[in-house]
């Protein structure tokens, strides 16, 4: 039988399978949809000390992957 959870934003049930589970500092949250997930982490972003958050790092590393992506795109001849 499967696990049963509870989206910790919206209360829904979902099953193992289903939605998403992350660990986080050693919790797990439960969210039945990405929605849930998208709205419980840009609240905690909102809710976090900026000085904590590495987002120049985190900017960089995207910008890195997009330059990748657009090197592998090019038509070689």
């Amino acid at each position: 039988m499967k696990n049963k959870y509870e989206c910790i934003v919206c209360g829904r049930t979902f099953y193992e399978g289903q939605g998403i589970v992350y660990t986080l500092k050693g919790d797990k949250l439960y969210f039945h949809s990405k929605a849930c997930a998208y709205k419980f982490f840009k609240d905690l972003i909102a809710a976090s000390d900026p000085s904590c958050l590495n987002l120049k790092d985190v900017i960089k590393k995207y910008e890195d992957l997009v330059e990748k992506r657009k090197q592998k795109a090019v038509k070689k001849i």
